[in-house]
């Protein structure tokens, strides 16, 4: 009797959940009306394509990253979508009060029946706190007085804690998290320890948003340690299933098509990046160029794309398993430079073929068919005398009926 055969390769601590990082980044030439409308019109693609999270940025200034509420955009996409979680990727803590931020996702996390998400970072952009007054330099404090506060108002806890920034006495929210096991909060890490310090310190998850970046992915084993380390200290126990890791992508058929694809745009979406250099950035002088400097050496703050097909995306994800020991979310960070119906496209090729390589959805599917192959001089042989036994009973039947 033959038996089926169920194992099959599987990368150790491979992503299981996938989910999709919107900054935005969008061309300073394009309609911002359109460009905000098409964030809403991706989540809703996101979620039926079986992605399991969408994440929106904040932020105030350059006039590229267009979003300046997450939590609007939570609210608008919450009522288009069905199953996706939403996230704040990131809240910049230290431009709210606490109580108000708080008060904010917890209200959004019932009008979204439980699907909310809170990412927390201490504002990326220097001229957004620069309008408000604030240091960057007291930034990553400011960040961990306020988590301090939010940690215990998002669970429904009453807060008595003042800071050179906010004064918050007996504060509570008016609501409770929607599900008992409250609302899945993670901490931004890009290069500086403080991100996996605060988290490991308050048991909270980690959104590494830099792995692009090849300093920053040699650098996410080390990370992680740090993370447990602190954890183990505060009494928390690290969870790799709560660390989600962010990459830029866009995938095509090929990859001369997919450099195409982001050729149409490359240059008016990284025009930005110029206001975070001294000097005129040399690849900026043709799209070829650009996109050459984007694949090879990555770009300022962005790091280097995956732009290929989905086998070198799955590649990939597997050299940042390696690097990091494994995480649980892996995040396709969107940035706006293919026209919009490859920039679609590229996200079904994610859906259908990456997504189940390491979701394992075709594991009983290959092995159906191994099992079928291996037997096939079994099964065929059966079939054959089959045929041949009802050819002889039914020819034999018609003969002796007429």
């Amino acid at each position: 009797m033959s038996s089926r055969n169920n194992s099959f390769h599987e990368a150790p601590s491979a992503p299981i959940r996938f989910g999709a990082f919107i900054a935005p980044f969008h061309p300073l030439e394009g309609n911002p009306t359109l460009q905000l409308r098409r964030d809403l019109e991706l989540a809703e693609l996101l979620d039926e394509l079986g992605f399991d999270e969408v994440w929106f940025g904040e932020h105030h200034s350059t006039g590229v990253e267009l979003i300046m509420s997450p939590e609007v955009m939570i609210a608008a996409a919450g009522e288009r979508t069905k199953r996706i979680r939403l996230g704040t990727g990131v809240s910049s803590v230290c431009y709210h009060n606490p109580l108000i931020l708080a008060n904010r996702i917890l209200q959004l996390d019932h009008m979204t029946q439980g699907r909310v998400m809170m990412g927390i970072g201490p504002g990326q952009l220097p001229s957004d706190a620069f309008m408000m007054g604030i240091e960057p330099r007291k930034q990553r404090d400011m960040m961990a007085e306020a988590i301090e506060a939010l940690v215990p108002l998002l669970r429904g806890e009453t807060v008595t804690l003042k800071t050179d920034w906010f004064d918050l006495r007996e504060a509570q929210s008016q609501l409770r998290p929607f599900n008992p096991n409250g609302i899945p909060v993670a901490v931004g890490s890009v290069f500086s320890p403080t991100g996996v310090t605060l988290a490991g310190r308050h048991g909270l998850g980690v959104l590494s948003l830099a792995a692009g970046d090849q300093r920053a992915a040699n650098g996410l084993a080390a990370a992680w340690a740090t993370h447990e380390k602190v954890a183990a200290d505060h009494g928390h126990v690290a969870e790799r299933e709560s660390w989600r890791v962010v990459n830029q992508i866009h995938l095509s058929t090929s990859t001369s098509r997919a450099r195409e694809d982001l050729e149409f745009g490359v240059l008016r979406t990284t025009r930005f990046l110029e206001t975070f250099s001294d000097t005129e950035l040399p690849w900026r002088s043709t799209p070829h160029s650009a996109i050459e400097e984007w694949t090879t050496n990555g770009l300022p703050s962005w790091g280097k794309i995956i732009a290929g097909t989905p086998q070198d995306a799955i590649h990939r994800i597997e050299e940042l398993v390696d690097k990091s020991g494994g995480f649980g979310t892996f995040l396709y960070s969107i940035a706006d430079c293919a026209p919009w119906d490859a920039t679609k496209r590229s996200l079904e090729l994610f859906a259908e073929y990456v997504m189940p390589h390491f979701k394992r959805a075709n594991a009983n599917r290959e092995s159906s068919l191994a099992w079928a192959h291996s037997n096939r001089a079994l099964h065929l042989g059966e079939m054959a005398a089959a045929i041949d036994e009802a050819t002889n009973k039914y020819s034999h039947s018609s003969s002796h009926s007429s």
